[in-house]
């Protein structure tokens, strides 16, 4: 399901959103700062502080999650099929560490929300579109300039 590209955005990524729905169809959308592949075919995301979500899942397992380089303005929407993963189950432990082995283990991650894959698609910054000549060192530079942001260099 994932390649080398997706795998990269994730890991170069601060921030993913986790799109849910409840079974009215009402829809819920959440910021998730820890998460990672498990492998090719299984993103983990953290469950810290997102009872909405967790419920929504309960209801209605289909998830959508949005990953961007938020400078370059590209990355992937990643749909599946999401489980939460509490701690009395025997995997928590496992993908715990995968999770707090890449971030940090100062978060309280109540449960873990493990999403089967079930498709991947690209998505771009409209300008990527709208100007084709455009190249990713030019919309990081107007991404820093439009946000303030000042080089570490």
């Amino acid at each position: 399901m994932t390649n080398k590209d997706v795998k990269n955005c994730i890991d170069n990524s601060i921030l993913c959103w986790l799109a849910t729905s409840n079974s009215q169809n009402e829809p819920n959308v959440s910021p998730k700062e820890i998460f990672t592949l498990k492998d090719d075919s299984t993103l983990l995301i953290a469950n810290i502080a997102s009872p909405q979500s967790s419920c929504n899942i309960k209801e209605n397992p289909n998830v959508c999650v949005s990953i961007l380089e938020i400078f370059i303005q590209k990355g992937f929407k990643i749909k599946g099929i999401a489980n939460l993963i509490d701690q009395q189950d025997i995997r928590f432990k496992n993908y715990l560490n995968l999770l707090t082995d890449l971030f940090s283990d100062k978060f309280p991650i109540n449960t873990i929300i493990e999403v089967k894959i079930t498709s991947v698609e690209t998505i771009k910054a409209p300008s990527y579109f709208l100007f084709p000549e455009i190249t990713e060192q030019a919309q990081i530079e107007s991404a820093m300039k439009t946000y303030k942001v000042k080089s570490a260099e």
